[in-house]
């Protein structure tokens, strides 16, 4: 608990000077009810006036709780920068509670909005934020939003929180840029970042590449056969050095390419064929299974906001909100993941809400 006081500690506090509530009393309090189900301020608030005399205990609440307006105009003033910071120091921290270094395997980077936490009129434009996520460990390495939408700048933004060295970082297509695999290199990593015909020339010289090879022959491949959720599927995998004449792009080295063949109930067979570009040149399986792993951050990270907070229905929506409140969020999955308890989250969820000795367990891993 210190450690996280000491973390909300850093952040810059945006009200007035007679505010009567602690900042990182507040944050503290956000992040506790986030753990046992909040899912907006009202939420939080309710949740602090039930558990007064319990969070009393571990931060002071000379005023007794705060209100639901108080913790919704809190994290409207708040600067996501700060938040987004004190996210970094979060999982730094928790990384060494937990024992680990810093991330060494596959990095994937990806966008999220969240969905109805948009102003009045300006449903097209919902709140933005790019995720650093931690395959391997399936933790959060830092969340970088913007309030114009531009995902490939909080996406440069982002990259920068955190340590790329030995780490391969996987986006799609989106992220496949000059800018993108130059700031990865230059963080000492290396990328594979989808490819697709919107990229023009780049696309153009990976197909070349690929018929050149499978012309002679000698294109060695690697083979994955799936049959899960009532469809058969057929991945080829193969892997070819970047030609001379390709554009010119930071460090290119390869081009991946994966065949899939799907066959669903109905007999009906579908054929995709998915490009990526590589800084590094590794054999088919590894990249094969480096691109299947960039999904690790929709189906553990995104998925899991969306089904178990709620946060798609969330419909805090003013100023800056709804960053700040998915932020926290964020934080409260990676404490309630990185309980050894093997229940879902949602149910750790609900044992932290009626069991205050799992709720303290939960927190014993940030030092």
């Amino acid at each position: 608990m210190n450690a996280l006081l000491s973390i909300f500690a850093d952040i810059d506090d945006p009200r007035d000077c007679n505010a009567r509530h602690d900042l990182s009393a507040m944050l503290f309090i956000s992040l506790a009810a986030t753990l046992c189900g909040a899912k907006s301020c009202v939420d939080i608030a309710d949740f602090a006036v039930a558990n007064a005399a319990h969070l009393a205990e571990m931060v002071d609440l000379p005023h007794g709780a705060p209100s639901h307006d108080s913790f919704s105009r809190l994290f409207r003033l708040l600067e996501p920068q700060q938040l987004e910071t004190a996210l970094c120091r979060f999982a730094q921290a928790m990384r060494q509670g937990l024992g680990l270094g810093p991330p060494q395997g596959v990095v994937s980077l990806d966008g999220k909005r969240v969905r109805r936490g948009y102003e009045r009129g300006r449903a097209s434009m919902p709140p933005l934020l790019v995720g650093v996520w931690d395959v391997e460990t399936r933790l959060s390495l830092a969340a970088c939003g913007r309030t114009d939408g531009n995902e490939v700048a909080a996406a440069l933004a982002a990259l920068k929180m955190v340590s790329l060295k030995g780490c391969v970082v996987t986006a799609d297509a989106l992220h496949c840029h000059k800018a993108m695999a130059a700031e990865i290199r230059a963080q000492g990593g290396d990328y594979l970042l989808k490819l697709k015909a919107n990229h023009g020339p780049l696309f153009r010289a990976a197909e070349r590449a690929f018929a050149a090879a499978d012309a002679t022959g000698s294109l060695r491949s690697h083979t994955v056969d799936d049959n899960d959720h009532g469809r058969v599927e057929r991945r080829v995998g193969s892997v070819v050095a970047a030609p001379a004449d390709a554009p010119a792009f930071p460090d290119l080295a390869a081009f991946g390419r994966v065949v899939a063949e799907r066959q669903a109930r109905d007999g009906t067979l579908e054929c995709q064929v998915h490009y990526a570009v590589m800084s590094r040149r590794m054999p088919a399986q590894r990249m094969m299974a480096v691109n299947r792993q960039h999904w690790g951050i929709e189906n553990n990270l995104h998925w899991q906001l969306d089904v178990v907070f709620r946060e798609d229905d969330a419909r805090n929506r003013k100023n800056y909100g709804p960053q700040n409140l998915s932020v926290i969020r964020r934080m409260a999955l990676d404490l309630l993941r990185a309980h050894p308890d093997t229940r879902s989250i949602a149910r750790k969820m609900k044992l932290a809400t009626w069991s205050k000795p799992f709720f303290l367990e939960l927190l014993t891993h940030m030092r």
